[in-house]
């Protein structure tokens, strides 16, 4: 893996044989970040990395200027590598990890972030349910974004807070907001 711009730009990290993630491929993560960039802003946000398995999402989030991540997972061995390569990167003070169930994490909001990103298992039972949480809880902040990756069995396209919807092989992402929009950006 790799982060494609921003202060660490270029930093490569190996994933060791045995965790059990999906990485996000560079195409999209740079098709995610690009979207943010071109219509919002990342520099100072809040992140909240859901089903955080290599930390990818979250590490690409710091290099462009975002203030904090908190990375949820519930293997706590991809959170060691995680707070392993935060470490030797020295941007430990940004990253905060929590082992948890997503799910039951969240049933506790705590705060409103600007950005969740969330690459739960394409057979993830509860994602309509995890939808609407992060929506009606509090989970984003007013003009914050949650950006899922799913498979082409679910379509978002008609959800009244969904913006926009593509694919990327085999991956979707739609990105939701917090208030119903009325257009595609």
């Amino acid at each position: 893996m790799r982060i494609i711009t921003g202060k660490l730009k270029g930093r490569r990290f190996e994933i060791p044989k045995g965790l059990d993630v999906r990485p996000t491929t560079d195409r999209t993560k740079e098709s995610m970040f690009n979207k943010i960039e071109a219509y919002t802003f990342i520099q100072g946000s809040r992140v909240l990395d859901l089903f955080a398995g290599s930390g990818n999402l979250g590490f690409e989030a710091i290099s462009r200027g975002a203030q904090s991540v908190l990375a949820v997972d519930v293997d706590s061995a991809n959170l060691k590598l995680i707070e392993k390569i935060a470490r030797n990167w020295g941007i430990d003070h940004q990253i905060q990890t929590v082992c948890s169930d997503v799910q039951r994490f969240l049933e506790h909001p705590s705060q409103a972030y600007n950005y969740i990103f969330c690459d739960p298992p394409y057979h993830y039972e509860w994602m309509d349910q995890m939808i609407e949480q992060i929506l009606e809880k509090g989970w984003l902040s007013d003009k914050g974004w949650f950006l899922l990756e799913h498979d082409k069995y679910h379509n978002y396209k008609d959800h009244k807070h969904c913006f926009f919807s593509k694919a990327y092989g085999r991956t979707t992402v739609s990105i939701f907001q917090a208030q119903p929009v009325d257009s595609e950006l």
